[in-house]
């Protein structure tokens, strides 16, 4: 069984800080760093942690940042389909505070720039039963051409609806499992009750629906089930949240390619 993510790879410039700098001003950093990001590469390198055979779809840039991020990727896994754009790489910049709260910003040209080339190329090597794992970071039509043929070659098919782009969604009928945190959930579904949302959310056609809630767990709807099921998260003390939902996306990935059950 193999897993296939698609999504994008960039630079993340991460900046620490005691605290959120307020509008208008300036903070100096007690630390910085360059490092692999990306939703998409996150939850690449999270399944193959696992163990799990992962192949990862990208869009990189033909620049020193692109042939950056490549080098760290063939690191991590060994099977990389990257196509190349003549735009800049995939950058975000993370700030991160004293208690490991954070914030993202940004630039996704490539992710933007994922085309039907490498659609097509990943439905020649689907397989039934494998899975293939999608994210929002590009274009809702691309997400939902490959959710698509995952679906006509008999994968099973895992879409983490973030970050979410009101004017394109993915079809969420095309999702077998769906995973969005509580203010993904709410944007979705203008729920604030988590419950109602991911009934509301199975309603719209999704098949099971993951609803991530921080340090307390999660929830999980099944097709079957009259309600949701809360799952508690061990307690740890957070050094760093940033990635945190992705490592938890591609470890389900790799969890369901062993057989194991979500419900």
């Amino acid at each position: 069984m193999h897993i296939h993510v698609v999504g994008n790879a960039c630079v993340d410039t991460i900046f620490r800080v005691g605290r959120f700098p307020g509008a208008g001003e300036t903070l100096n950093a007690s630390s910085y760093a360059d490092g692999l990001g990306g939703k998409g590469a996150n939850q690449a390198v999270a399944a193959a942690r696992t163990g799990a055979a992962v192949t990862f779809w990208t869009a990189l840039g033909k620049d020193r940042a692109g042939t950056w991020i490549r080098s760290r990727l063939d690191r991590e896994l060994s099977d990389l389909e990257a196509i190349e754009f003549d735009l800049p790489s995939d950058r975000s910049t993370i700030v991160i505070e004293a208690g490991g709260e954070n914030f993202i910003v940004s630039g996704v040209a490539c992710s933007e720039a994922f085309d039907p080339i490498a659609q097509t190329a990943l439905a020649r090597r689907i397989a039934f039963d494998d899975i293939v794992v999608c994210q929002g970071n590009l274009q809702g039509a691309a997400i939902d051409a490959c959710l698509l043929a995952a679906q006509e070659n008999g994968a099973r098919t895992v879409l983490n609806a973030s970050p979410i782009d009101a004017a394109a969604l993915p079809d969420l009928r095309l999702a077998q499992v769906l995973v969005v945190n509580q203010s993904e959930a709410k944007a979705l579904t203008g729920q604030g009750d988590m419950a109602a949302a991911a009934g509301a959310l199975a309603a719209k056609g999704a098949g099971t629906v993951v609803i991530t809630l921080g340090a307390e767990g999660c929830l999980v709807l099944g097709p079957n089930q009259a309600g949701p099921l809360r799952l508690p998260a061990p307690r740890v003390e957070a050094l760093d949240t940033s990635g945190a939902g992705d490592v938890f996306c591609g470890c389900l990935a790799g969890g369901l390619a062993q057989g194991m059950s979500l419900t």
